[in-house]
């Protein structure tokens, strides 16, 4: 497939959030942009719920949650936004389930968690959600893998999963939901596992290469992307910024070796990241540098290289990110404090 040239990439600055935040989640339905919860400036827990339209550059306030949280796991069904755990105000897990009715501008308290949890990971197949993994109220992280019913309002207990964590990342290709890393307190976990919805059966995958925290994974033609992130020290060794990418090929069934032109050009973690016209792109995030990086880069996937593109106007890490109609959205993160920072990336003047 032909790939377009890195240069005709470029950033464009939007409307910014109603105000500065972090550790919020966002979720798109109707092509629209929703951001749900995250911290202020002062670290609480922010019980906001925004709307960006993309084709007005607008965004709107809407009907506030009924509590404040922050790193909520949130999906959409329909005209529905369903807000799952998180941290509430007194910086401790929640179990609360809350959806927002999109027509009715209204929320509805739904069928509580087992247990509270922060950093779920949730997929969504046929009005049914699965969220996997969590860390409790005794830091402890969660193997539960839970689905819920929209019609019957029930949570219903699947196998848990083979490596129990939190912050893990999911994605859902056809009747499989791949779970990838995350952490066990402030450590990072190797672990690739994946649920098959059909057979309600764990299968475990060879393990990602190099474990790090901080990470990202980008799903991009065929191919997932493992990309830099933070190697935790040993017992006398310092954390490691990395520029090392890992790539599973999707139809293989096995990570492929690596060369070093695949390798990103700067070390970064907690950066943004994403696939937009067939190339992944990372941007931002923490360094080697002593402030927070502006620094864009994408992968060509036919000459196995990355290229240097035009820098995110607002240097950030922490941010939320979602891809959009070939669009990469960051929004909010930390510059020195919390921003309220909203920029695209795309190809040309689009």
């Amino acid at each position: 497939m032909e790939v377009p040239c890195a240069k005709d990439f470029c950033w464009h600055s939007l409307a910014p959030l109603p105000s500065p935040r972090v550790y919020c989640s966002l979720v798109e339905t109707g092509g629209q942009i929703f951001a749900v919860g995250g911290c202020d400036d002062a670290g609480n827990p922010m019980n906001s719920l925004d709307v960006f339209s993309p084709e007005a550059n607008r965004w709107c306030s809407l009907a506030p949650m009924p509590s404040a949280r922050a790193g909520v796991a949130v999906v959409a069904l329909g005209k529905r936004i369903m807000v799952v755990g998180g941290v509430g105000e007194n910086q401790t897990p929640l179990k609360l389930v809350e959806v927002y009715n999109i027509d009715e501008g209204k929320w509805k308290k739904k069928s509580s968690l087992r247990e509270p949890a922060m950093g779920i990971s949730v997929t969504v197949r046929d009005c049914r959600v699965y969220a996997a993994g969590g860390m409790g109220s005794d830091l402890r992280p969660h193997c539960f893998l839970q689905q819920y019913d929209m019609l019957k309002d029930i949570w219903v207990h699947f196998a848990p999963m083979p490596t129990p964590r939190y912050g893990a990342t999911s994605f859902l290709r056809g009747t499989k939901i791949y779970v990838l890393g995350g952490r066990q307190s402030k450590y990072a976990v190797n672990a690739f596992e994946v649920f098959d919805i059909e057979t309600r059966s764990w299968t475990k995958f060879p393990n990602i290469p190099n474990k790090r925290a901080y990470s990202r994974y980008v799903l991009n033609e065929g191919s997932l992307y493992s990309l830099g992130g933070l190697r935790q020290g040993g017992t006398y060794r310092r954390p490691k910024f990395t520029k090392t990418v890992d790539i599973f090929n999707m139809e293989q069934g096995g990570w492929m070796k690596t060369e070093q032109s695949c390798f990103l050009r700067k070390r970064r973690a907690d950066f943004v990241a994403g696939s937009v016209h067939g190339r992944v792109v990372v941007s931002g995030g923490l360094g080697n540098q002593p402030s927070v990086l502006e620094t864009t880069e994408i992968f060509h996937p036919t000459k196995r290289r990355w290229e240097s593109i035009s820098p995110m106007p607002t240097p950030r890490c922490t941010c939320a990110s979602i891809v959009l109609k070939n669009r990469l959205y960051a929004i909010g993160g930390v510059s020195q404090g919390p921003s309220s920072a909203v920029e695209m990336l795309c190809l040309g003047e689009s």
